[in-house]
């Protein structure tokens, strides 16, 4: 992988981690449509941990919250009931499908599920379910002649079956085209959150996956076409752009509606269906070289 690649594929990332289009389909496209090597899993999971750290930084005084919360109600069950030490607790209950999962589906991680054919309905399919649940939200916000206004839960109102149905949703991303965020927004729009809310415990939740998987592919660094050098920095570009993405997202969801980015992955998909049907891309574009 050459530098100029590595800053392509971390500018890729970090656009795309917390928008509900799938940074690891894109991650994918950008190699098929260049030309390039498949970047692959484990660069997929080591660059996630740069937007990851923005994550950290951005949510930094919630995570420092939670975190003390959670310590101390270890020690003292007073605080057992406060919100933020059973943050801590729905956050590691979240994140226990993705676990699983991730390791008992690593071949087809790795292998399968690249398949551009796959991705293609992902991105399709994912971007209705997105399209519906914004549907949802927004009718319930808006009300009607003779509809009254629905309030939506937030995230006081989250429990353990809530968690897990996050968590499941949040296992699917596992699929390249599904993306993280457009995942377990939707479930949590669908279980009738608040946009900032669902987007909130989506960014929140993914911070033990996506730090977990990276380590975990650490290993994999300098085999085949992927080298240190360039890894280290696309996370590094990933970690500024992502930075900058993440503040606009928040603000973005509590004024905005879904739609585009619903729009964006319905024509993705139908158009890289077209692509590899008529030849133009193999379905493992890449993959052989990588």
């Amino acid at each position: 992988m050459s530098w100029f690649e590595s800053f392509v594929l971390g500018l890729v990332q970090g656009l795309t981690e917390f928008l509900p289009i799938s940074s690891s389909a894109h991650l994918r496209l950008t190699a098929a449509f260049a030309g390039w090597h498949d970047p692959g899993a484990a660069f997929t999971a080591i660059s996630q941990i740069g937007t990851e750290a923005a994550v950290l930084i951005y949510f930094r005084k919630d995570i420092a919250r939670i975190l003390s919360a959670w310590f101390r109600s270890l020690t003292n069950k007073e605080l057992r009931g406060d919100h933020d030490a059973q943050m801590g607790w729905l956050v590691i209950v979240g994140s226990i499908p993705i676990g699983v999962l991730g390791i008992t589906l690593k071949d087809q991680i790795e292998g399968p599920f690249r398949d551009l054919r796959l991705i293609a309905t992902t991105l399709i399919v994912m971007g209705i379910v997105l399209g519906i649940a914004d549907r949802l939200a927004a009718r319930d916000e808006a009300g009607g002649k003779h509809r009254a206004v629905k309030e939506r839960k937030t995230l006081k109102d989250l429990g353990v079956r809530d968690g897990l149905i996050f968590g499941f949703c949040q296992a699917m991303a596992l699929i390249p085209g599904v993306s993280r965020s457009g995942a377990t927004i939707s479930g949590g729009l669908l279980m009738g959150y608040t946009r900032e809310s669902a987007a909130r415990y989506s960014f929140l939740l993914a911070i033990p996956a996506v730090l977990a998987s990276g380590a975990y592919e650490l290993k994999d660094v300098g085999e085949g076409h992927v080298s240190w050098g360039p890894t280290i920095f696309a996370t590094i570009v990933a970690f500024f752009v992502g930075y900058a993405v993440i503040a606009w997202f928040m603000k973005f969801i509590t004024t905005k509606s879904f739609m585009p980015f619903v729009y964006y992955r319905v024509a993705l998909g139908i158009l890289l269906f077209i692509l590899v049907s008529t030849g133009v891309l193999s379905p493992h574009a890449g993959e052989s070289a990588g």
